[in-house]
């Protein structure tokens, strides 16, 4: 088993990061109750997957063109984002779990979810959610290449 952390109400497990894929892409689950959106973000240079193992999961992706796509994800689902397009997901029953590939040039992304979230030894979901303190919200996402993006609307 990976390394594990909790970020607000899921659980991720990194299972392969740039440690150990000469920095090309990780590999990773995130496990989590049915709940609020994960807020719209982008990646500059990195491409990332979701593959649903169990539950249902809601993707939003918007491609460069302005496009917005809105897709239900249940087991066995594929979803993909490619390079700097802004998507968001929702958990949409409880103890979904998906399965996430990132691939880009820094491919340290894993580490994002131990910098904003909290390490773990445990292998359910926090007992309560883990919000990080706002100001780790201002030097964590750049240091990992993810841009939140609070403005962004969702017209699907």
């Amino acid at each position: 088993m990976g390394d594990r952390a909790h970020l607000f109400g899921d659980l991720i497990t990194i299972y392969a990061g740039g440690e150990q894929t000469e920095n090309t892409f990780n590999f990773f689950t995130c496990e989590g109750p049915k709940g609020k959106i994960i807020p719209a973000h982008l990646h500059a240079d990195t491409y990332e997957v979701f593959f649903v193992t169990q539950g249902a999961v809601r993707l939003f992706v918007e491609d460069l063109a302005g496009e917005q796509q809105e897709k239900l994800l249940t087991s066995g689902d594929f979803g993909f984002v490619p390079k700097n397009c802004p998507h968001a997901y929702r958990i949409e029953r409880h103890r979904s779990q998906v399965v996430g590939v990132a691939a880009g040039p820094g491919g340290t992304f894993e580490r994002f979810f131990e910098s904003l979230g909290t390490p773990t030894d445990d292998l359910g979901l926090p007992a309560a959610p883990y919000v990080p303190a706002p100001e780790r919200f201002g030097t964590v996402p750049q240091r990992y290449g993810v841009r939140f993006l609070p403005d962004h609307e969702w017209r699907a």
